[in-house]
């Protein structure tokens, strides 16, 4: 490739950034927050040098502009919401009493105040905090924390950029307050809305901001003419101040489809569009609607959700045919770098080549100054990188790990009946009842019990050689045998084993199965302070032995009641990795759920009679549009299916998923053919519970009662007046009593008395409907 001299040099830029710093020193100063052994003044501090390392680093990699306002304490939709004055009125007094320590309790609750509902971010395992909206909401304008931090950037003499969420996006997300009627359209501020965007894009231009982008991924989604029309009349308004900073609307995770011509006629000064993956389709649609003359185009052409070096040449070249399609083109990452870990050279584990395969957040900045050199110099500029890279394109492809015989022939070999039990649920259900002579509202958990600081140390004691297999093996029988204790005094019916052993529920499967790669530094943002460690899904998939028949059994050796054997499922084993990219998901889908089938059966053999099979990521994966959704569904619940068909009439498998919008997969999981489901709903009021009603869900369910990402305990009359919801709508035959998801997050204190309360809930609702 070549280019004219005389072209406008392209810049490169990424719209965020991980925020937790290199060694989670962000999670660390909020939690020593929280738990008083940090001060205000220090957390801020702490921030503060974390957003200027974060900063200078971009730059000095080559980075022709930064992003600020991306940097939050614990979600940006959040900050959005304190950014136009929507704090529920629950909230209020505790934001003006004191502002940060209001934020948290809007985050994860107060004495007896409700944290705001929490869900995936799009089709990530992001979780934002769900605004909520009222026809009486009042907006305000508080551009205090991005305005300080445009400030705190210029100050360093860089050229910044604030991201703020877009207007149209903010609203779609957003949900009726409680008491507002179901039907209650958040859209329908807009009007009221935009004043207040308005006001803050000026205090921003105040502050010396050229540029400001305006992140709208929801418009990716399939929109109605009449959200599509709120966009165009959003950014007619916003664009028409003459006083106003430039304008740059993004998107991204997919094409924009109809939004795209609405947005490249609106007078807004550029836009930043997602090329990779579904997205690359938006380059034609981009090319049909005439381009963007005029105005500013960001291409995001490196893949900021996934950890594959970017192969530079193809990238290269979708740029080159964008030069002609606007007035300028810059280099980006195809979304925020939040979804990747930081840096693949502090993964020492990795062996040296295999690294090569990879890019975490600052390889990829990297990959994206790369490209903007060569766009603006030409491809001789960069003629050593392009090599680089294609050998290393060239070494993943021919690689062994990537290709396992076995594994394909046995994948080829699956067929329809493997994929179904033989005998339906109506047929199932009885023999499970007088195996498992369980009373009516069976209560139990979704898994893990509290992660302490003496399992980590111990995990950590072996891993470094200070005490051996044997002396581990003890600490973790120890806390099975209190664990098991625990909740038989509780009175809970089917018990769990705790999960003490597992470090994160993919990562522990994912360290004994062939074909993954496990990460030291990897960490990732969840939600909050929790971070995860997604493990790499390289090659073929297999599993060389039992992985978790030796706890269960222990467990159960405890007890006289039943100890569900727990696994995670094929989706979220996908979703919850990095995964390969260089065959169908679908296929590697399969891979995994053979595997798990091979698990499920010597779990089965040793005596479990209860087995889960976790698929909380089901929701999250489902294509942002619906044309995708049918083929996705069909080999998700099939993957389901095949790990868990080949059981008993009378082994009763359950699932679990929590943390997403289920209404509009309701169907799919009446296809997974599993016994029991268990759902997240406290924070959603049953929300779910009335969907399943109204799908004519035929299947036990399990909506949670006990909101476990908050420190609340929920009351005896609290979790038993979320019952009573819960059999308005599921009767009580096939009504369970169970939290909302895992309690590993949680500490010991506040499991005991919330388990405590929602068994006596559970038993004072058991004796009304008997």
């Amino acid at each position: 490739m070549t280019t004219d001299s005389t072209a406008v040099a392209a810049r490169a830029t990424v719209y965020g950034y991980p925020r937790q710093g290199p060694d989670r020193e962000l999670k660390k100063a909020i939690e020593g927050y929280w738990k008083g052994r940090v001060s205000a003044e220090a957390l801020h501090r702490t921030a503060a040098d974390l957003r200027r390392s974060n900063w200078r680093e971009l730059a000095e990699a080559g980075l022709h502009e930064v992003p600020t306002g991306d940097f939050s304490y614990y979600d940006h939709v959040l900050d959005t919401t304190v950014m136009v004055g929507a704090v529920p009125a629950r909230h209020r007094a505790a934001v003006e009493a004191d502002p940060l320590d209001g934020y948290f309790a809007m985050a994860r609750g107060g004495q007896d105040v409700a944290p705001l509902e929490m869900t995936k971010w799009f089709d990530t395992n992001y979780h934002y905090l769900v605004p909520e909206l009222g026809p009486d909401t009042v907006f305000a304008a508080d551009a205090s924390k991005q305005v300080g931090e445009v400030r705190e950037a210029l100050a360093l003499g860089l050229a910044a950029r604030p991201v703020l969420v877009g207007p149209v996006t903010y609203l779609l997300l957003a949900k009726p307050a409680p008491g507002v009627p179901a039907d209650f359209d958040p859209l329908t501020l807009l009007d009221r809305l935009l004043p207040v965007y308005a006001d803050v894009l000026a205090d921003l231009r105040a502050a010396g901001a050229e540029w400001v982008q305006l992140d709208e991924p929801a418009l990716v989604q399939d929109r109605t003419p009449a959200e599509l029309n709120a966009a165009a009349r959003a950014y007619r308004e916003l664009g028409a101040p003459t006083d106003r900073p430039k304008l740059l609307v993004a998107s991204y995770f997919d094409r924009l489809g109809p939004a795209l011509p609405v947005l490249a006629k609106a007078p807004v000064d550029g836009l930043a569009l997602d090329f990779t993956g579904p997205a690359a389709a938006n380059l034609d649609d981009l090319a049909a609607v005439g381009g963007l003359p005029g105005k500013r185009l960001v291409a995001g052409v490196v893949d900021g959700r996934n950890i594959w070096i970017n192969d530079l040449g193809t990238s290269l070249a979708t740029l080159g045919t964008l030069l002609g399609l606007a007035d300028r083109v810059d280099v980006a990452a195809s979304c925020s770098l939040l979804h990747v870990p930081l840096d693949v050279t502090a993964e020492r584990d990795i062996a040296p080549q295999i690294a090569r395969w990879l890019a975490f957040a600052r390889q990829k900045t990297s990959e994206t100054v790369t490209l903007a050199r060569g766009l603006t110099h030409g491809t001789a500029t960069i003629a050593a990188e392009l090599s680089a890279n294609r050998a290393d394109l060239a070494s993943r492809a021919a690689s062994p790990i990537t290709h396992d015989a076995a594994v394909r022939a046995r994948t080829a070999a699956v067929t329809e009946a493997d994929t179904r039990r033989p005998q339906p649920y109506a047929d199932r259900a009885p023999a499970q009842r007088a195996h498992l002579s369980l009373p009516p509202l069976p209560t139990t958990t979704i898994g893990s019990f509290p992660q302490t600081g003496e399992l980590r140390t111990a995990r950590a004691d072996l891993k470094g050689g200070r005490i051996d297999t044997a002396a581990y093996e003890a600490r973790i029988e120890a806390e099975i045998r209190e664990v098991i204790s625990f909740q038989e005094k509780t009175g809970l019916d089917v018990l769990v084993h705790g999960e003490p052993e597992r470090n994160d529920m993919v990562q522990y499967f994912a360290e004994q199965l062939t074909g993954y790669l496990a990460t030291r530094h990897g960490w990732v943002q969840s939600y909050g302070t929790r971070y995860v460690r997604p493990p790499i899904l390289a090659g073929d998939i297999s599993r060389p032995e039992a992985m978790t028949v030796r706890w269960t059994t222990y467990a159960q050796s405890l007890t006289d009641r039943p100890v569900k054997g727990m696994l995670t499922g094929p989706v979220t084993m996908l979703a919850w990795s990095f995964v390969r990219d260089d065959q169908p998901l679908a296929e590697t889908a399969r891979q995994v759920a053979l595997a798990l089938r091979d698990e499920v059966a010597d779990l089965e053999a040793s005596g479990a009679s209860v087995i889960q099979v976790d698929e909380p990521a089901l929701r999250e994966t489902l294509p942002l549009r619906a044309a995708g959704r049918p083929a996705y569904l069909a080999w998700a619940t099939e993957a389901f299916r095949l790990c868990t068909a080949g059981v008993r009439p009378e082994t009763q498998i359950h699932t679990h998923m929590c943390y997403a919008e289920f209404g509009d997969i309701v169907g799919a999981m009446d296809d997974l053919d599993a016994d029991v489901i268990s759902l997240e709903a406290a924070r959603s009021h049953m929300q779910v519970a009335r969907e399943l009603a109204a799908h004519g869900y035929p299947r036990e369910a399990g909506p949670g009662v006990y909101d476990i990402h908050s420190p609340r305990v929920p009351g005896v009359a609290e979790a038993a007046a979320l019952l009573r919801e819960g059999l308005e709508a599921i009767p009580a035959e096939r009504l369970w009593a169970n939290p909302d998801c895992g309690l590993k997050t949680r500490d010991w204190p506040e499991v005991r008395a919330s388990l405590e309360n929602l068994v006596a809930a559970a038993h004072a609702v058991r004796g009304e409907v008997s």
